[in-house]
C-alpha cells in the first residue's frame, strides 16, 4: 500500500526525499569532521564504536550550534540593514552543515585570557 500512495501522491516523494537529503547531508558532514584513519573505526569493541560515533556526533552537533550562532548574527545584520527582506523560504535554504570556514588541519592558537561573547539565543529574524 505505502509504494502505492508513494507513486501516487507527488507530496509524499517530495517529504520523503527533503527528509532523506537532510539525513544525507548529516552523514556527509559528520563523515567529513571523522577525517582521522580514513574514517575508519579501528576498535573491534562494541562500547568503543558506539563511544567513538557519540564523540563524532557531540563535535557535529558543537559546530552546527557555532554555525547557527553565526548565520543568525549575520541575518540579524542583514534584517537590520534593510539590504535583504529574510522571509521563510529564505531561511529554509540555509543548512547548518558549512565547512570551507573550519581549519581540520594546521596549528591553533588557544588564548584562555580571550573574552567569550554569550550565545545571543533569543534574536527574531522574521
Amino acid at each position: 500500500m505505502f509504494l502505492l500512495k508513494y507513486i501516487d501522491n507527488e507530496d509524499v516523494r517530495k517529504n520523503i526525499q527533503t527528509s532523506t537529503n537532510k539525513s544525507e547531508q548529516f552523514n556527509s558532514f559528520t563523515k567529513w569532521l571523522f577525517f582521522g584513519n580514513d574514517g575508519i573505526i579501528a576498535e573491534n569493541v562494541k562500547n568503543k564504536q558506539k563511544e567513538i560515533i557519540k564523540y563524532n556526533q557531540l563535535v557535529a552537533n558543537m559546530v552546527i550550534l557555532y554555525n547557527v550562532s553565526e548565520m543568525t548574527k549575520v541575518l540579524v545584520k542583514l534584517k537590520k540593514s534593510g539590504n535583504i527582506e529574510i522571509t521563510s523560504e529564505l531561511l529554509g535554504h540555509l543548512n547548518p552543515y558549512r565547512k570551507s570556514h573550519l581549519n581540520r588541519f594546521g596549528s591553533y592558537l588557544l588564548d584562555t585570557k580571550r573574552k567569550i561573547n554569550p550565545l545571543e539565543y533569543k534574536q527574531k529574524i522574521l
